[in-house]
């Protein structure tokens, strides 16, 4: 989709970012239009190699808080996870901040096989969405078994309790919403009262566990009924596992509870949802005043999933 974030290179600039590494030229590449923020090409060598080129925003883009580091973010945790060979992680093959081939910071990754399991899963039968489900729970656990020595950001996580860091959390993003002029269907001063009542359920939560924390079905890459990459660890962070995105309100799945081995129905995990849902919920509403996206539906249903989710959150 397009929006404010996302910076266009050309031919030339492709081929001097691509040369650099690969000492090769670029026969032809698309740009990958399926991205929210960054900008990505899908390119193809002189020598018949695939390789995909992400690109961040401009430095002088308003992003929201927890933005800033999001590439350094999605290049560390990739690498970091690289090896564990159970996971199918695209290599990094660069990684650029100088701006001196390209004047934003960018990454060159392997190209990964197969199409996002969201433009295709509606095509496939049942079963098959059903061994991807599961294959991907596994693939998340494996994901979480990682474990760090603080809560927060990938990169500079601090706090000791997984409650302070996500109370900074999405204090950030209410911030941003308040920066932005961006109006919900009940004040920020009773939302801020209301979330700090709940605040406490996360107290449960004791040990740092690696986040991907986007891994919906755009970010995953599926061929022939098989899993064959995840992406997009930009919003990687340590955190609480319930926080997956499948675990959400958008993508509850059996099968990937069963792959994964948690089914979380106890009264003090649905507590802890509540709040990550609404953190999800609120980003998706209040990042289109800063991404200015051009496609008004989704910016209708970004409000209208909103307004459902504080619903929810208000619910005993």
């Amino acid at each position: 989709m397009d929006g404010a974030y996302k910076v266009k290179l050309d031919a030339e600039q492709l081929g001097a970012a691509v040369h650099a590494v690969f000492e090769c030229g670029v026969a032809s590449f698309v740009e990958l239009k399926e991205g929210w923020a960054n900008s990505a090409y899908s390119i193809e060598l002189e020598d018949g190699r695939k390789v995909v080129l992400k690109a961040r925003p401009p430095a002088n883009t308003k992003f929201m808080r927890y933005e800033v580091d999001l590439m350094r973010t999605e290049v560390a945790a990739m690498r970091g996870l690289f090896a564990d060979k159970r996971l199918p992680i695209p290599r990094i093959y660069d990684y650029d901040t100088s701006m001196e081939l390209l004047p934003v910071e960018y990454f060159i990754m392997e190209h990964m096989e197969g199409t996002p399991y969201n433009q295709v899963k509606n095509e496939l039968s049942e079963e098959v969405r059903n061994a991807i489900d599961r294959r991907l729970g596994e693939l998340n656990r494996f994901i979480n078994e990682q474990k760090g020595e603080a809560f927060g950001s990938y990169a500079g996580a601090t706090h000791s309790h997984w409650r302070e860091a996500f109370a900074e959390m999405i204090s950030g993003v209410l911030e941003d919403g308040k920066d932005a002029g961006v109006s919900l269907s009940i004040s920020y001063e009773e939302l801020e009262r209301e979330i700090e009542l709940r605040l406490p359920a996360l107290d449960e939560v004791s040990e740092a566990r690696l986040l991907h924390w986007d891994l919906w079905d755009g970010n995953v890459f599926v061929k022939d009924g098989q899993v064959t990459g995840i992406i997009d660890f930009e919003r990687a962070m340590w955190g609480d596992p319930l926080m997956e995105h499948y675990f959400s309100h958008f993508n509850r799945s059996d099968a990937f509870c069963e792959g994964y081995g948690l089914i979380p129905n106890e009264p003090e995990q649905l507590a802890r949802r509540k709040l990550y849902d609404l953190y999800l919920d609120l980003i998706l509403y209040i990042e289109c005043a800063y991404r200015k996206y051009d496609n008004e539906d989704h910016v209708k249903w970004a409000h209208e999933n909103l307004v459902e989710s504080l619903k929810r959150f208000r619910l005993p």
